[in-house]
């Protein structure tokens, strides 16, 4: 059994995830597994999320493991939260600032006098408003490159198809109130032409515009083929197959370097042991050879 000395010194780390998928599961559990291997020297002080047991298939077999590993769940259900707030206000924009003040406002009570130092939003389908952004510190998981594009990741991976993209991406970054806007803290890249990928590709040849249209979005290819084909299509299933995979040990390694105290975040800002401002390590070669190449 560990002494109260040592447990008072380990890395706390807040877990952030709506629990709605299997990635969410698979995420949560690659962690855990980290840490109980004692290769991650840290520990989950507790998870939240903003679905409540039984609002969810999904979510309720992420909760369960959660039990399993131990770990204090605290939930608090989003979709549930005050309604009557959206329908006060004159716009949607200005009705939900005005609601997602005040759910994270409930969320920071929920939480008060929990020890930790760093929460992890893995999976957590809510944007973080100013105020919790500057009560904690706090990063995301986001699968794209730095200035790559935003959203959900069904969101990112429609829009690589349609850019046409060469190459993608899985980064950590800094949560602030714009989303994934924040500045980078560890990444890597990955190319998504050439094998496997090129046969995919040219299902697209004819079906997608060589520019988007400039009003009312896609009206033609990509429509058609999420119409058809959604999250099945080859090639979004292809893209989200090698990006997952990177997820998996970036957000370990980019664990173990803050529970180092290899990497920090003070004042806002990410910064070194030394101190330092970084821009955001490129780990692609540790991630490289931390994974098993994916087959098409």
């Amino acid at each position: 059994m560990l002494s109260s000395q040592f447990l008072q010194k380990m890395y706390k780390i807040a877990w952030f995830s709506t629990g709605r998928d299997k990635a969410a599961h698979d995420l949560l559990k690659v962690v855990q597994q980290s840490i109980i291997t004692s290769s991650l020297p840290a520990e989950i002080s507790f998870v939240f999320s903003n679905r409540e047991p039984d609002e969810s298939h999904e979510s309720n077999l992420f909760f369960n493991l959660v039990r399993e590993y131990n770990i204090p769940l605290f939930t608090l259900s989003s979709s549930r939260f005050k309604p009557e707030l959206r329908e006060a206000h004159p716009t949607f924009h200005s009705a939900y600032a005005r609601w997602r003040i005040t759910y994270d406002r409930e969320v920071m009570n929920l939480l008060r006098g929990l020890e930790v130092n760093l929460c992890v939003m893995a999976g957590y389908m809510l944007i973080i408003g100013e105020e919790m952004c500057y009560e904690y510190d706090i990063i995301n998981l986001h699968p794209a490159l730095p200035n790559g594009p935003a959203g959900t990741w069904q969101e990112v991976i429609w829009k690589l198809i349609e850019a046409r993209a060469t190459q993608s991406g899985v980064m950590m970054h800094l949560v602030t109130p714009e989303l994934d806007k924040g500045p980078p803290i560890t990444y890597c890249t990955y190319p998504i032409r050439g094998e496997p990928f090129d046969k995919h590709w040219k299902d697209t040849e004819g079906r997608i515009p060589l520019s988007p249209p400039l009003e009312k979005g896609d009206l033609g290819g990509l429509a058609e083929i999420k119409r058809e084909a959604g999250e099945e299509y080859p090639l979004f299933k292809l893209i989200r197959q090698h990006g997952l995979k990177r997820e998996f040990p970036l957000i370990v390694s980019t664990l173990k370097s803050f529970s180092k105290g290899e990497i920090r975040i003070h004042n806002r800002r990410v910064i070194n042991a030394m101190g330092e401002p970084i821009k955001g390590y490129d780990l692609t070669d540790e991630i490289e050879k931390a994974i098993v190449s994916p087959t098409s």
